[in-house]
């Protein structure tokens, strides 16, 4: 049996969640057309006949501009060089640019195998593909290179066979049921984060953070307590809304999901705190989570 790790790299808004839950068949990642909508890695658990792949996705690969930003950066990093192969992931409806040096110095230093995983091809000519394969393919030696549509594609086969063939041979390390280590708390936490990344615009979802306070279980269903954070007076009055209909519509939503991620009837009850400028605080990084908090700050 083949069994390792693959780490799902690439910049913001590449789809590195959108491919991850196609590989799954499931949603396990939070998207979102904002940039950096990922801050912490997620795990999908593939098992198939011959093999298991644990697909890890990751923070996207940018320049920082807070302390958050950082820690997401050194998550990434922590996660390609813990891997068997990297999947790089491009938005291939964008030319290569100068930038992107900046994510090929990051896989290249991983020493690993590299697949080049052209996305978004469902909005691309046939000849705008082989372009764009052709113009990262003079850039970086890839092991292998894949167009795909990660948003409408549904088959994945060749993908998965050709990344088991790089992988040690080795026993699972799941049970071939499970599809995710991810703790319920995290995942109820990220969909309230999706909904408000739906509902608000500018700044206001950026400098979002949530905490599952408690998550209990009564005969009437399941009570969730959660709490929305946020820097400024301002965006807590944007996120609560007009006699609270903004707060309500996230909750809606988010309970709506939660429910078909949990399978019960959830009660969610949503608070608003202002934690001023926690984006720079790295104990309140740590606290909330984000962005492989458990580490020191060189």
């Amino acid at each position: 049996m083949k069994t390792g790790f693959v780490a799902i790299a690439g910049r913001p808004n590449a789809g590195k969640s959108t491919l991850l839950n196609a590989l799954m068949h499931r949603k396990l990642a939070i998207v979102s057309e904002k940039p950096e909508t990922t801050r912490s890695q997620i795990r999908g658990i593939y098992t198939g006949e011959d093999c298991q792949i644990i697909f890890t996705d990751t923070p996207g690969i940018h320049k920082p501009k807070f302390l958050l930003d950082s820690r997401m950066m050194k998550e990434t990093g922590s996660v390609i060089s813990g891997v068997d192969l990297i999947y790089l992931v491009v938005d291939g409806t964008q030319p290569f640019a100068r930038s992107d040096a900046f994510q090929l110095d990051m896989v290249r230093n991983a020493g690993l195998p590299v697949f080049l995983i052209l996305n978004k091809t469902d909005r691309m000519s046939r000849e705008k593909v082989l372009n764009t394969l052709s113009s990262w393919q003079n850039q970086f030696t890839f092991q292998e290179f894949f167009a795909v549509s990660a948003k409408t594609q549904t088959d994945f086969s060749d993908l998965v066979r050709t990344t088991a063939e790089y992988l040690p041979e080795g026993p699972a390390l799941y049970p071939s049921d499970q599809i995710t280590d991810e703790p319920q708390e995290f995942l109820i936490a990220e969909t309230i984060r999706e909904k408000i990344l739906e509902c608000t615009e500018k700044e206001v979802p950026h400098a979002v953070a949530v905490q599952v306070e408690s998550v209990k279980e009564e005969k009437k269903g399941t009570e969730v307590r959660a709490l929305i954070l946020v820097e400024r007076d301002g965006q807590k009055g944007i996120l609560i809304g007009k006699d609270g209909a903004m707060l309500k519509k996230i909750g809606t939503r988010a309970r709506t999901e939660i429910e078909q991620i949990l399978g019960r009837h959830i009660y969610l009850d949503l608070f608003v705190r202002v934690q001023p400028d926690w984006r720079m605080s790295a104990a309140r990084i740590a606290e909330y989570g984000y962005g492989g908090s458990d580490e020191k700050d060189e």
